[in-house]
């Protein structure tokens, strides 16, 4: 926290830290970096009062707010190490977490705000604790006038606050003691708590988030990700605070009060970076140019997309529509587990080449590698592989919180002496780095290996499909098939007549062997809160073993997979038939 806030103060105490964008549009809140300084600090110090000591874990659940973000600053501050859960996620969801890294509290709010919509945290607090003993005390924030259920263990944050001293010592910490933990599905069921420490992550969070958007002081910087996942902590809190940066709380939704809402916002608050998914671009880009241009986007200099590949026609309509074709657009790649960005077109050399849809060039201090199945690193260029990191770099994650033995599993066993990242990549005939998708995404269809992630690419240039998720299943004669879930734009009458055009596209842009075997019209795609499509549960659809779902609570909306089965029941009756 020093880092983030006392330096600064030091310097320039009345310069804009944090810029609130609550979800009542137009209803902007600025903090100083004086203020935040003083909320971190009595937030600390209220901590402390109930016996929050250095090394105790701490449970925040809490929308995008500038108090969400002084309790994270506040627990690095004591040296307790914050396990920000997304107030999206069910009292089950929390309650795993919480019990997996053994909170001693948990911080929260009354109630949350999101897209004109209550939501009631404390509530699901409530039901989270009632199966979490190592709980002492519930830190409860007022975000609505509502009045909640409070209890024995339930501490009224902000009037505790008043009563605090606005000075708090901050704990001396070693560079590899623990900053924070934060959870994340693996291809397995259970979520791991990824743990990130004290000085490699901030310096990684720090230098990425100036050189890759090229942050000059004075920018406002505009991440409209949640501080639930690992790109709110970086490029919210730490990367842009650490720099002195003006950073934006993004507190409601693309959609709300209308599809203009991002757009607005950039006009309003002069957002010079702005740094959102591909799952938003791709829904506004269904709502049609109209709503982008309906205003002022000339403070824009750098666009970034984050979370997953994003296809070309998405980057096509951010560069060409939002950008007006003048800002650098930037596809990032990295994970929860590097800590910040990995792969992406910038720093370069001065306007060197951007190829759409690509993540390019790796960070400084990035050597990234292509294994073969066999293990070996794969030589030269045009060439496809696993994507592997051969040293270690400041920002990476040091463990799973209390289980050492399965990080090792998943991250080096599979590429002895390199961190395999899940993912498949293409290194170019210019030696770039195209991500492919995750191998576990990935099909071999008749011998050939493909990428399910090429496969919707190529379906995603059909005008009517926004979106699509393609999964492998077994084949009896080619060993696995590819199946294909698409949504359209208009519940289009010629759903026959777009499914043989898709098959065309694909035919003509992989290869007649990928063409999809079936393919399935849904009414939309079960993703997860961040907009990661879960295609384990398309698999399990397919394959029939729906009594056997696994975990669904990180699903936007669970209700999503008994619509998908019973447009898959419908379509195998027609088949047959």
């Amino acid at each position: 926290t020093v880092n983030c806030l006392d330096r600064h103060v030091e310097k320039s105490p009345n310069r804009v830290a944090l810029i609130w964008e609550r979800d009542e549009p137009g209803t902007a809140v600025h903090i100083t970096y004086r203020e935040l300084l003083d909320l971190t600090c009595r937030l600390a110090n209220t901590l402390k009062k109930y016996g929050i000591q250095k090394g105790d874990r701490v449970a925040i659940y809490m929308p995008m707010s500038p108090l969400s973000v002084a309790s994270m600053l506040a627990c690095a501050r004591i040296g307790a190490v914050h396990s920000v859960v997304f107030a999206g996620f069910s009292a089950e969801s929390l309650a795993g977490r919480i019990v997996d890294s053994g909170c001693k509290a948990v911080i929260t709010y009354n109630q949350g705000v999101r897209g004109g919509r209550i939501i009631e945290l404390k509530m699901t607090v409530d039901e989270a604790v009632k199966n979490c003993p190592s709980i002492k005390h519930v830190f409860v924030a007022q975000r609505t006038d509502n009045k909640v259920q409070m209890g024995d263990c339930d501490i009224p944050l902000e009037e505790e606050m008043t009563k605090a001293a606005s000075v708090c010592t901050p704990e001396s910490m070693d560079s590899e003691d623990m900053l924070f933990m934060l959870y994340t599905s693996g291809s397995t069921g259970k979520p791991k708590g990824i743990v990130h420490t004290q000085a490699g992550y901030l310096l990684y969070a720090a230098l990425t988030h100036k050189y890759v958007f090229d942050y000059q002081q004075g920018d406002v910087f505009g991440c409209v990700a949640d501080i639930g996942w690992i790109t709110g902590h970086s490029y919210v809190v730490y990367g842009p605070l650490c720099n002195g940066a003006t950073s934006v709380l993004f507190e409601s939704t693309p959609l709300y009060p209308d599809p203009g809402r991002y757009w607005e916002v950039v006009q309003r608050l002069k957002i010079n970076q702005f740094y959102a998914a591909p799952t938003a671009i791709r829904l506004l880009l269904n709502y049609g140019e109209e709503w982008v241009k309906k205003y002022d986007r000339s403070s824009l200099k750098t666009l970034g997309s984050v979370g997953e590949p994003i296809n070309k026609e998405a980057w096509q309509w951010f560069y060409q529509v939002v950008g007006e074709g003048r800002c650098t657009l930037v596809d990032t790649w990295w994970q929860t587990e590097t800590g910040g960005i990995c792969i992406a077109p910038r720093p370069s050399e001065e306007k060197a080449e951007i190829v759409p849809a690509m993540a390019m060039r790796p960070f400084f201090g990035i050597v990234p590698v292509l294994m073969d199945e066999n293990g070996k690193v794969i030589e030269g260029n045009d060439v496809s592989g696993a994507l592997c990191i051969a040293q270690p770099w400041p920002g990476m994650a040091r463990t799973i919180y209390g289980d050492h033995q399965r990080f090792v599993d998943v991250y080096f066993r599979a590429y002895p002496g390199y961190y395999f990242t899940g993912d498949g990549a293409y290194r170019t005939k210019e030696g770039y780095y195209q991500i492919t998708g995750r191998m576990d995404d990935v099909i071999n269809i008749s011998g050939h290996r493909l990428g399910t992630a090429e496969i919707e690419d190529a379906m995603a240039d059909h005008p009517e499909v926004p979106e699509s998720a393609v999964i492998g299943y077994p084949h009896e004669i080619k060993g696995e098939g590819a199946f294909a879930f698409v949504v359209l734009k208009e519940q289009a009458a010629h759903v026959d007549r777009v499914k043989e055009e898709l098959k065309t596209i694909v035919a003509s842009k992989i290869a007649k062997y990928a063409v999809p075997d079936h393919i399935l019209v849904v009414k939309r795609l079960p993703k997860t809160r961040s907009g990661k499509i879960m295609r384990r549960l398309l698999r399990k659809v397919v394959t029939e073993q729906s009594n056997n779902m696994g975990d669904v609570t990180t699903l936007d909306d669970p209700s999503v997979v008994k619509e998908i089965l019973d447009a898959y029941q419908k379509y195998k009756e027609k088949s047959s038939s």
